[in-house]
C-alpha cells in the first residue's frame, strides 16, 4: 500500500495552512488555518474492509519546563514522546482520498465535535485535549484533526507521521475512549497492510527554513 499527498511530499515541510500555528515575528506564533492535508492511497490489499488513519509527532518534549519560554531553548537531547494530531476510524473500503480541508478547516476553541465524521467515519480524540486541559478558554475534547504546533524554541525539527492501516473489519470495536492507545490496541489483530507518509515542521525561526 502507498500513501501520498498533494499537500506535501514525503520528507518535506508541511505548508503552514495545514498547521495549528505559523511563525510570527512579534509574538513567536500566530494561529493558522488548521486545514487537514490531502491524502491519497493506492495498492490496497484484497480483503480490506476499512481503513484507520493515525497521525502523530514523535518529537514532543517529555518535559515542559523550557517549552515556549523566553531566553530558553528546548535541548535537542531531551527525551521525546508521542503527540497524536489525528485519528480517523472506519474509513470506507472504497475510499481512496481525503481531500484537503474536508475534515478540518480552522481552529475550534474547546475542540471540534465528535466522534461522528462524514461518510460514517469516526474521529478519535487528539492530544490537544491534554495540552489545553488547564486553559479555560480552550479546554475540551479535541476530536479530529488539529495540525502542528511545536514549541517555538525547540532545538529540533518535528516530524509528523501519517500512518494508514488497511483492516479486515468494516468497523473497529474500541474498548474505552477513542484515544490513540485504545485504537492501536483494537486494530492490532486486524491489519492487512500499512503505509506511512512523513512531513516536517518547525516554529523556530532558526529551523523553519530547514525543516527537512
Amino acid at each position: 500500500m502507498r500513501l501520498t499527498s498533494k499537500s506535501f511530499k514525503d520528507g518535506t515541510t508541511i505548508p503552514g495552512e495545514f498547521a495549528f500555528a505559523v511563525p510570527d515575528a512579534k509574538h513567536h506564533v500566530a494561529l493558522s488555518r488548521n486545514r487537514n492535508p490531502d491524502l491519497a492511497w493506492t495498492d490496497v490489499p484484497e480483503g480490506t474492509e476499512s481503513f484507520v488513519l493515525i497521525v502523530h509527532d514523535p518529537d514532543v518534549p517529555s518535559k515542559g519546563d523550557d517549552v515556549n519560554q523566553e531566553g530558553k531553548e528546548v535541548p535537542a537531547d531531551l527525551p521525546r514522546v508521542d503527540f497524536h494530531h489525528w485519528i480517523l476510524l472506519d474509513i470506507p473500503a472504497d475510499m481512496r482520498e481525503i481531500p484537503a480541508g474536508s475534515q478540518s478547516d480552522g481552529i475550534t476553541a474547546h475542540g471540534k465535535r465528535g466522534p461522528a465524521a462524514p461518510s460514517g467515519m469516526r474521529h478519535g480524540i487528539n492530544n490537544y485535549t491534554q495540552w489545553f486541559a488547564n486553559d479555560p478558554s480552550m479546554e475540551g475534547d479535541y476530536f479530529g484533526y488539529d495540525g502542528p504546533c511545536p514549541p517555538w524554541n525547540d532545538a529540533i525539527v518535528h516530524h509528523y507521521v501519517f500512518t494508514l492501516y488497511a483492516l479486515d473489519v468494516e468497523r473497529l470495536d474500541i474498548d474505552g475512549e477513542l484515544t490513540a492507545d485504545n485504537v492501536r490496541a483494537a486494530l492490532r489483530d486486524h491489519v492487512l497492510a500499512e503505509a506511512k507518509l512523513t512531513g516536517t515542521y518547525s516554529l523556530n525561526p532558526k529551523l523553519a527554513a530547514k525543516a527537512v
